[in-house]
């Protein structure tokens, strides 16, 4: 929930991952060795190693301001330069997972289930439906949705990061909710350059924290792309610039106020750009559906709520650096209370399904 942005447009094949069951079951740089026996919802991604030449931060990048402008935790913004390595954080990726989980809206599910029994996407070498999971990360969406649609599938992982494809190759599921066969391959790509031939074939697109980091230009390529090749796309995740803190405190509405105007640096639409996503994909004929999908956080969560509130103080002050005397008094209160476990939070976010017209265009 800080910045990035993504894009498709010169997406190459990284390599490809069948997950069906047995050992080793594929080959190539983003190969997962399948494992035995079905396993709906797996444990997620490889623990992440630390690097040893890297010093502990206090906040874990993704979680809060990012190390260098337009960056994030699977995306970036713009291209610095070829010796600019990206630097991004599969712990914050990994730390959420549970949440996001826990936060995205299974009503949507149900729809799309139907949907896609309904409207198969179009045919391809496959067979089954194929997913593009774009700026997937570590493969998070991958993991929740996989094993709740029935038939074979195939994802197609889209993150211009190649470290954080390999733990989404990895981690991926093996079996749909019918225990059909998963399988898998990676794309290096960037999203923000989103065409319609990097589609070719889909049945479903999928993202997560994604809209609230991308400008209006890019979510306009998006609902084009995907009308275009005529499938739905299942957006989760997407900020609302409401946060509810348990007790309450007075500076609470100032930090919200200052972290959405962060989110929004840049020409993102941060907390704005659920609703642009929305009339976009509409201007393409498209039905749109929205659903709350809050993270609640509380007790049992303390270690996210932590890097959480770091982070959401943290780019508050960047935004604000006015604020930061009062913020350190607020955060460390916070803080105390969290690790007390006397602090419950909860971060309004909706998710988005879009659903074209039969000819995939306009209505």
């Amino acid at each position: 929930m800080t910045n990035t942005t993504a894009s498709t447009g010169s997406a190459h094949r990284e390599g490809s991952a069948p997950t069906g069951p047995g050992p080793h079951d594929a080959s190539g740089p983003g190969a997962h060795p399948g494992g035995g026996g079905r396993d709906p919802l797996p444990a997620g991604p490889q623990p992440v190693p630390a690097a040893a030449d890297e010093a502990p931060a206090d906040v874990i990048p993704g979680a809060g301001p990012s190390v260098r402008p337009g960056e994030r935790a699977t995306l970036r913004l713009r291209e610095d330069g070829p010796d600019e390595p990206p630097r991004y954080a599969p712990e914050w990726l990994q730390l959420r997972e549970v949440a996001d989980a826990a936060a995205r809206a299974p009503e949507l599910v149900d729809v799309l289930r139907t949907r896609l029994a309904g409207f198969p996407g179009a045919p391809g070498s496959h067979g089954g439906t194929v997913v593009h999971d774009l700026g997937c990360g570590t493969g998070s969406m991958g993991r929740w949705l996989a094993p709740r649609l029935d038939g074979a599938q195939h994802w197609i992982l889209h993150d211009r990061d190649p470290y954080l494809l390999h733990f989404a190759a990895v981690g991926s599921p093996r079996a749909a909710a019918d225990g059909s066969r998963v399988s898998v391959e990676t794309r290096r790509a960037d999203v923000a350059r989103l065409t319609p031939d990097a589609l070719d074939g889909a049945s479903l697109v999928t993202a997560s924290a994604l809209l609230d980091v991308l400008t209006r230009e890019e979510i306009d390529t998006l609902a084009a792309a995907c009308a275009a090749a005529g499938c739905p796309a299942l957006l989760t995740l997407s900020v609302l610039g409401r946060v509810e803190l348990t007790p309450a405190d007075p500076l609470d509405a100032e930090i919200t106020e200052a972290f959405n105007a962060h989110q929004c640096r840049d020409g993102l639409l941060g907390p704005g750009a659920l609703a642009a996503a929305g009339e976009a994909f509409a201007r393409h004929g498209a039905a749109v559906r929205l659903e709350p999908s809050p993270w609640r956080l509380g007790p049992d969560q303390r270690e996210l709520t932590a890097q959480w509130l770091r982070g959401w103080v943290g780019a508050a002050v960047e935004q604000r650096p006015e604020l930061r005397a009062r913020a350190d008094r607020y955060l460390t209160e916070r803080l105390a209370a969290c690790a007390a476990g006397e602090l419950e939070i909860v971060v309004h976010h909706s998710d988005l399904l879009a659903l074209p017209g039969p000819a995939g265009g306009a209505a």
